[in-house]
């Protein structure tokens, strides 16, 4: 999904961000107004996270010095960024719980676990891939921005989730969490509205067809 507001270009992936960053605000602002409420985090979750499945394909490959034609490389493209999608869509459900605040259970951390996993798992295969071989001329820079864009939207959210997750423990002593706000926003730097906007242009243009950035494989 993406709109323009404001003449600024908006993507989903910027939206999930901006979701995260305002929890992470109110949860600073909640714990120092006060440290001695008593917030349930035990609270009904929403059942979605219940019935997530964990995807079962990422990107894999163990091509090492290798000439990479075109067909191949759409295809890589494309199971890299369907991969993406569904693990990104199956992390939703446990990370809105964070961001609220909350506790995952045992069964969910365990799921979330297993997402995390794969989620590193899609992004360094690819990036493997693309370092280990030779690709078609018109794809190098691309296939690197592509692989920038997503990794770096991934990373921060393990950072967010981490500082989330500290914060539950150390709002509770009275502390604040150390945050690498730097780090943070250099990842975000690359996660922008017009790097999307260049990315989808040339998926277009190569006729590459996926679900991410809610293109739906159109």
């Amino acid at each position: 999904m993406q709109y323009w507001h404001d003449h600024i270009f908006i993507t989903k992936e910027g939206e999930k961000l901006r979701k995260i960053i305002v929890s992470l605000m109110f949860l600073f602002i909640i714990s120092a107004c006060s440290h001695e409420e008593d917030i349930d985090t035990k609270e009904d979750k929403s059942l979605s996270s219940q019935h997530v499945e964990v995807p079962s394909e990422i990107f894999t490959s163990e091509k090492q010095n290798s000439v990479i034609d075109e067909e191949e490389m759409k295809q890589s493209i494309k199971t890299y960024l369907d991969s993406h999608e569904e693990l990104d869509n199956a992390s939703s459900p446990f990370q809105d719980i964070i961001y609220e605040g909350k506790e995952l259970n045992e069964e969910e951390l365990e799921k979330f676990a297993q997402i995390t996993k794969l989620t590193k798992e899609n992004d360094e295969n690819f990036t493997n891939y693309l370092s280990n071989n030779t690709l078609p001329e018109d794809y190098q820079v691309e296939a690197e921005r592509i692989s920038q864009y997503i990794t770096a939207y991934n990373e921060v959210l393990y950072e967010l989730d981490e500082i989330l997750r500290d914060f539950s423990d150390d709002g509770n002593k009275g502390e604040f969490p150390k945050v690498d706000i730097l780090s943070i926003m250099t990842k975000m730097d690359v996660v922008n509205g017009r790097e999307q906007k260049t990315i989808e242009d040339f998926l277009e243009k190569k006729e590459i067809k996926t679900k991410a950035f809610g293109r739906d494989n159109n």
